[in-house]
């Protein structure tokens, strides 16, 4: 990550890991989830770039959580704002599955059919493109990291579709 980076942080489920990973990163601002807000991560990065246009910003989102709220990458676009969004794509609410593992509940495939994002597949990429974002699809952690380097060090906003 660039040095002073803004990091928002909506990638409960996928997350876990990138903690210890980044103790040895540049210092950053890190901007997390607040609770109940799915959909916060991009609406939270666009304020974030609005508010110190001088630094960077990654957004860290999952891909359920920024479906309630992908229209703003249009106002990203719009006002050709530093963010390069990371959308963690594991094609399931995972978090809503871990959920109902903790209240104990037992639900049938029904139920659990419909926290899955694979029908019809959701394409990041092609939904960035069609709201004036260049964006590209990943599928491992070098790719990952060569995508964020190279897209913070272009202006204006990107997308990164990592595929879990």
């Amino acid at each position: 990550m660039p040095e002073n980076a803004i990091v928002t942080d909506e990638m409960v489920t996928a997350g876990a890991h990138v903690y210890p990973a980044a103790a040895g990163a540049a210092p950053t601002s890190w901007l997390a989830l607040t609770g109940g807000s799915i959909g916060i991560g991009l609406p939270l990065a666009t304020g974030a770039a609005l508010g110190a246009p001088d630094r960077p910003v990654i957004a860290c989102q999952a891909d359920g959580s920024a479906m309630y709220t992908i229209q703003a990458l249009w106002t990203q676009a719009r006002e050709g704002l530093n963010v390069t969004n990371v959308i963690f794509a594991n094609r399931s609410y995972e978090i809503l599955k871990g959920e109902l593992r903790n209240v104990g509940a037992n639900p049938g495939p029904a139920a659990l059919n419909m926290l899955d994002l694979d029908r019809p597949e959701l394409d990041f990429v092609a939904l960035a493109r069609g709201m004036g974002v260049p964006g590209r699809r990943v599928e491992d952690a070098r790719e990952l990291q060569q995508a964020i380097e190279d897209a913070t060090r272009e202006p204006g906003p990107f997308l990164i579709e990592a595929v879990m």
